[in-house]
């Protein structure tokens, strides 16, 4: 190793390709690396979010990451205000020597910032440029934040999965939303680029529902056992919830811009509601955890029911459909219900998903450098 210390200075704000390889590229030259995320309050990404993903991504032993908040004014031509950055970044290699770990001196400064040689100075470090001139990956956080879409390729998984806009499909049984979900992931798959990854999310809880009966017909020696048959418990819905949030999240994670999804933990609390009778606090719960930006209902009017030998039955289908819109509309949910034939549906689900990307994604503005003079 060149190095015993190095350290890497940044808000992250968000990480980026760029990032990763400074801090890859110091953590390949020096015994150990700190890297401090520096977040001022007015930022809108969470200062414990950014350092979980920094986490995620090095997850190199002798890499630590260090989340410090840092509201001081930016002003690189005053002593009082590099200062107190300096007073802020010291306050993070003190906690780790308060939680017990040997921190020895800082003796390099890795940095693609103009201010990293003054930087690597107070620290009575040498300066490492990594990529000033970001000629191996063009990004910048300022050029993320103003446009996610255009920079997608250069955001690891975590990222994208809390940037995705988040679509999901519900209705009642044979209403066609396994079918819209499928063909609306691959029309914006076809616009190719960044979201030629759009995926969609199958329902889980149909899974769910298949192997429980196949294991009750075992358990019975009933090969006729069907679904009314069957017994539920609150505790099923809830693990059908989860895990259906979770295959979405790894869907998130590897996907584009946009994420389909055939169903929700929102659409569990009413299945709960159907076969339990009665609230699912714990399915409530996941539904709130989780962000959604649109949920597109599916009419039964005009689609034929299909008996695939998992459906409850016609009979219910016109009442759970409207359950879906009461508790949509009670709810506040952003939503539209999408009618007519499959070319319809489709092309009335395609303009209200372009109006979800078309608005901005939200980062609040950092603080802003001093002006010169």
């Amino acid at each position: 190793m060149t190095h015993r210390h190095g350290l890497v200075i940044g808000k992250f704000y968000p990480p980026h390709a760029g990032h990763h390889h400074l801090i890859d590229t110091a953590a390949a030259a020096c015994a150990r690396v700190t890297v401090v995320v520096a977040a001022s309050a007015v930022e809108s990404v969470p200062l414990a979010l950014r350092a979980a993903w920094l986490r995620e991504a090095h997850p190199q032993p002798h890499v630590e990451i260090v989340p410090v908040v840092d509201d001081a004014e930016i002003d690189y031509g005053s002593g009082a205000a590099w200062e107190a950055h300096v007073a802020a970044f010291r306050s993070g290699l003190a906690e780790l020597s308060g939680l017990g770990v040997a921190v020895p001196p800082v003796d390099a400064v890795f940095s693609s910032e103009a201010y990293g040689p003054e930087l690597a100075r107070r620290f009575g470090a040498a300066h490492v440029p990594v990529d000033p001139a970001r000629s191996r990956f063009p990004v910048s956080g300022t050029a993320v934040r103003a446009d996610p879409v255009a920079y997608w390729d250069h955001l690891a998984p975590p990222v994208r999965a809390h940037l995705a806009r988040r679509v999901v499909v519900v209705g009642a049984e044979s209403t066609g939303t396994t079918t819209l979900a499928r063909a609306l992931a691959a029309h914006y798959a076809a616009r190719g680029g960044p979201w030629a990854a759009t995926r969609w999310v199958p329902e889980y809880g149909r899974t769910y529902c298949a192997e429980k009966l196949a294991a009750a017909r075992r358990a019975t020696g009933d090969p006729g056992l069907w679904l009314d048959g069957l017994t539920w418990e609150s505790a099923e819905f809830t693990r059908i919830a989860e895990r259906q949030l979770a295959l979405e999240e790894a869907a998130a994670r590897a996907g584009s811009p946009l994420l389909v999804c055939d169903t929700d933990a929102f659409a569990t609390v009413l299945w709960h509601e159907r076969y339990v009778g009665e609230p699912a606090p714990e399915v409530e719960r996941l539904h709130e955890r989780a962000h959604h930006d649109l949920w597109i209902l599916t009419d039964p009017a005009g689609v034929p029911f299909e008996q695939d030998g998992w459906r409850d039955g016609e009979h219910i289908r016109e009442a759970m459909s409207a359950r879906f819109g009461e508790e949509l509309a009670r709810r506040d949910l952003p939503h539209i219900t999408v009618t007519g034939s499959h070319e319809a549906r489709l092309a009335a689900a395609v303009a209200a998903v372009d109006a979800v990307l078309a608005r901005p994604w939200f980062f609040a503005e950092p603080l802003a450098p001093a002006a010169a003079g």
